[in-house]
């Protein structure tokens, strides 16, 4: 309901979405048939007679007919910059993989040509109900970069477009001070991570925020370079991005960064893929929190990119620590069989744990957009998929709960990975006014059928920025 104190400061609203259903994305998985919203903010959630005492004159009122409303998606892991300058060339699942091979070399090398690829994505995005995204990796560890889409100077213009009000999508940036999937220097990342106050500088977090580091720690199963207790095909066990003579010396180094980020009160972003990366990262992470003074793991909100390897065990240590597994959910159905031939069938179906991820509460889904494309609902159902075909059950109304548990992860539990949660992430008065407007209800077609409800509607802060 209404506080009627707030009624009475506010007025009306600005704009109105009722008669349809909205899912609000809370712990309680509540429902309301529409939502107020007023300078940006949401004012009211709840039923038609509820509703009508925010309608004034000067109203909006866009009538759903039964559409669903949810929070708007945030993609916790995608690389905006990249993504325009590459589209519609992604590495999985191109439209034209001949054509999406070619595409190589310097992509964007000015600024305008940044600031260009930024707003092509922004408009991407937008149209599928994406309000908010995190590029995992910009700074100046990729300053001479080949693709010149993770510079440090992308930063600045996400900066100035977000002090001229033209960002498309809330932004979270995590700083690259090592080399993007190279083998990162240990005294250069450290130097970077002291700076980093000096490299965030200020901005409107509601906007700009930028809360950590991304750190390499190994790289992908495919090329046999995660780190793994498993043996690969052709006997050896993957490697870390550290430099360092032997795998000792680089553990130590990939822990004495994870462990300097930590002191730092900055929020890690782990490239981690291999199960023996993701172990060193945990104890890590405990051994820094364990020393005096120092914040908690949960505090901070590190984060597992990726964990393709990661074990069960693992998965319940990340629960019980505060620390997310940020995944994508449609490599593993573009890559399970040539992870098969490398570590054989065991490993590849034992490999992306999202069904404990899931059940953990620790699961943040995203698209790693342009390694794959960025539609959440193409995302959503290839969790779904995997999760089945891995030994979840089937039963109606587990898929129902699990459907809930797996728009939560694009929604409400990505603002948490952000940090912030207080403030976005769920059709909630007092939140902003965040909201993507579905041509059917997401329960009614299921998790498979997801791909096929058309997005209709964009609202970001409070205004509608797409309209199908």
């Amino acid at each position: 309901m209404t506080d009627p104190k707030v009624h009475e400061a506010r007025g009306h609203a600005d704009l109105i979405l009722r008669g349809g259903t909205v899912l609000t994305m809370d712990d309680d998985a509540r429902r309301a048939e529409g939502v107020a919203i007023t300078a940006g903010r949401i004012v009211a959630v709840g039923d038609s007679a509820e509703l009508e005492l925010w309608c004034g004159p000067t109203t909006r009122v866009i009538e759903l007919s039964g559409r669903a409303v949810l929070p708007g998606i945030n993609d916790s892991h995608l690389h905006g910059s990249w993504l325009g300058a590459r589209w519609p060339h992604t590495f999985f699942g191109a439209a034209d993989p001949e054509a999406a091979a070619q595409v190589s070399g310097t992509l964007v090398s000015s600024t305008a040509e940044r600031r260009a690829a930024i707003q092509r994505a922004g408009k991407l995005l937008t149209e599928l109900g994406i309000t908010s995204y995190t590029e995992p990796g910009l700074g100046p560890g990729e300053d001479s970069g080949e693709t010149g889409s993770f510079h440090s100077e992308v930063i600045e213009i996400y900066r100035e477009l977000a002090a001229a009000g033209e960002l498309s999508q809330r932004i979270t940036v995590l700083a690259l001070h090592g080399i993007l999937d190279g083998p990162s220097d240990v005294a250069t990342v450290v130097a970077g991570i002291q700076n980093h106050a000096a490299l965030a500088g200020e901005s409107d977090p509601a906007w700009l925020a930028i809360p950590g580091v991304k750190i390499f720690g190994d790289l992908i199963p495919l090329s046999r370079q995660a780190w793994t207790h498993h043996s690969y095909d052709d006997g050896t066990h993957g490697d870390l991005l550290v430099e360092g003579a032997t795998i000792a010396e680089k553990a130590e180094g990939l822990a004495q960064m994870l462990r300097a980020a930590h002191l730092a009160g900055l929020q890690v972003g782990i490239h981690a893929t291999g199960d023996r990366t993701v172990e060193l990262a945990l104890e890590a992470f405990a051994a820094a929190a364990a020393l005096p003074g120092a914040p908690s793991v949960r505090e901070l909100g590190h984060v597992i990119i990726h964990g393709d390897l990661a074990t069960p065990a693992q998965v319940a240590r990340m629960a019980e620590m505060g620390i997310w597994l940020n995944t994508q959910s449609g490599i593993a159905a573009y890559a399970g069989e040539w992870l098969t031939g490398m570590l054989g069938p065991e490993v590849a179906t034992s490999a992306w744990p999202l069904g404990a991820a899931l059940a953990a509460g620790v699961l943040v889904l995203s698209s790693d957009a342009p390694v794959l494309d960025f539609d959440w609902r193409r995302g959503i159902a290839a969790a779904e998929a995997r999760i089945v075909a891995t030994g979840g059950s089937v039963a109606p109304e587990d898929m129902r709960a699990r459907l809930e548990q797996l728009l939560r992860a694009y929604t409400s539990l990505p603002a948490a990975q952000d940090r912030a949660a207080d403030w976005k992430g769920t059709v909630t008065a007092g939140k902003v006014a965040d909201l993507v407007v579905l041509a059917r209800d997401p329960f009614e077609v299921g998790a498979a059928g997801l791909p096929d409800v058309a997005v209709d509607l964009t609202v970001l802060d409070g205004h509608v920025v797409f309209e199908r």
